[in-house]
């Protein structure tokens, strides 16, 4: 990360310099410091000596939004929407969203052992922090810029009496207020502080893009879509491309794990050993607990560690903002009943909302029977119902031989029945 900064400061240097009007004081000043800048870096040792653990790799790929993507995503539109206006005469939707951002930093157990349900809460939080941190500055720059008093009806309905005078600024401050209240509230949880959730609390990107986009609509209705397609504009495109999570986490274990822990949870219930169960008698048994209303454990219970582990980053996704992780992924799944298991472990920790589950087909011949995996739960009624057809399928990096078959195959099972 400190590298980056030296290299982004570097390129503003460049960029400086490129200007032939400079004054000879200004080029000897940016010469100065470039000079400062590559001794900085020759003498700083950018390999590190120890591992990095889970909560650096997340903050590295926080540092690469905060300083390329953050700016590179509104510039990308800004250009493609100049293009395509010149070229075909079309403007890009305010909310096109061509492009959104996923990692694996801090939820991939199944890559890095080390990764466990509080280094995952950890980094959603964290992940959380710097997206409220990067839009208080963007908050900050609009509150400077939209001075202007004429607005709708709407607008100042909006705004109220209280921001009559300046109804911008006024819905653009009591933004600010609510980010810095959630920043402030994500810093305690962080620190492992439990603090009542407080009643401005940003969880969701529509918190954000409401304000925003009545003043966007305000302004364009009052003639000043020069001031609207600014700042404005590049801060929308943001909460479309990043919102509240920044990046979402696709959450990934291996499927025996999932199988051990409902093992654990049928013998403790005294129902028999879900490990030795066939694959039709774990159907029946997860499709009748998915459809039933009640919780299948007792609070109570107090399971092996490996177990509670399990239930604990089904917890953590359960408690995440709808929106912050993309996907639960399955390593080594082979069966239909690997899929439906980690549907039941969600339900049981409380999910409210459909969360994609993605089987990972990492060998042949799981790949060559994919096809009748996916045919077997696409004729479950509740598996169809639940996923109101789209479905998230991986296969294994290293996989080639019969790949282009299998995949047309199961394509077009998919298509079928979505």
């Amino acid at each position: 990360r400190t590298l980056i900064h030296k290299m982004v400061e570097v390129n503003n240097c460049l960029k400086q310099l490129d200007n032939k009007d400079i004054a000879d004081y200004e080029h000897n000043q940016l010469m100065r410091r470039l000079r400062q800048l590559i001794a900085q870096s020759w003498h700083t040792d950018e390999i590190r000596k120890h591992r990095p653990s889970p909560v650096d790799e997340a903050k590295w790929g926080f540092a690469v939004v905060e300083n390329s993507l953050w700016e590179g995503v509104p510039n990308y539109l800004r250009e493609l929407n100049e293009q395509l206006e010149a070229n075909l005469g079309y403007q890009l939707p305010v909310d096109f969203v061509p492009v959104r951002f996923t990692s694996w930093m801090g939820g991939d157990r199944d890559g890095n052992p080390n990764v466990t349900a509080d280094i995952t809460r950890h980094v959603l939080l964290l992940s959380r922090w710097k997206a409220t941190d990067l839009f208080l500055k963007d908050i900050q720059v609009l509150i400077s810029e939209l001075s202007m008093v004429e607005c709708t009806d709407e607008l100042r309905d909006l705004a109220g009496a209280e921001g009559a005078q300046e109804p911008y600024r006024y819905l653009m401050k009591k933004l600010r207020s609510q980010l810095m209240e959630t920043q402030a509230w994500l810093e305690a949880r962080l620190k492992g502080q439990k603090l009542p959730k407080p009643a401005g609390l940003i969880t969701q990107n529509e918190q954000l893009w409401e304000p925003l986009y009545a003043c966007y609509k305000s302004l364009q209705a009052c003639g000043m879509g020069i001031i609207a397609n600014g700042e404005l504009l590049d801060t929308l495109r943001r909460v479309k491309s990043f919102g509240v999570p920044l990046v979402r986490i696709d959450i990934r274990k291996k499927s025996p794990r999932h199988t051990e822990a409902l093992g654990e949870m049928t013998r403790y219930l005294g129902i028999g050993d879900y490990e030795s169960w066939s694959e039709a008698d774990k159907q029946a048994f997860l499709i009748r607990e998915l459809n039933s209303k009640r919780p299948l454990l007792p609070r109570q219970w107090e399971p092996s560690e490996e177990t509670r582990e399990v239930l604990d980053t089904c917890k953590v996704i359960a408690e995440a903002p709808r929106g912050s992780i993309a996907a639960y992924v399955i390593s080594m799944a082979k069966t239909p009943s690997d899929v439906l298991a980690v549907h039941l472990l969600l339900k049981e920790a409380g999910i409210g909302f459909a969360l994609p589950v993605a089987p990972l087909f990492e060998t042949l011949d799981d790949l060559n029977n994919a096809n009748d995996v996916m045919t077997q739960l696409l004729n479950i009624d509740w598996y169809r119902g639940f996923i109101q057809g789209k479905q998230m399928v991986l296969r294994g990096a290293n996989l080639q031989s019969n790949y282009q078959f299998s995949v047309r195959r199961l394509d077009h099972r998919c298509s079928a029945c979505a």
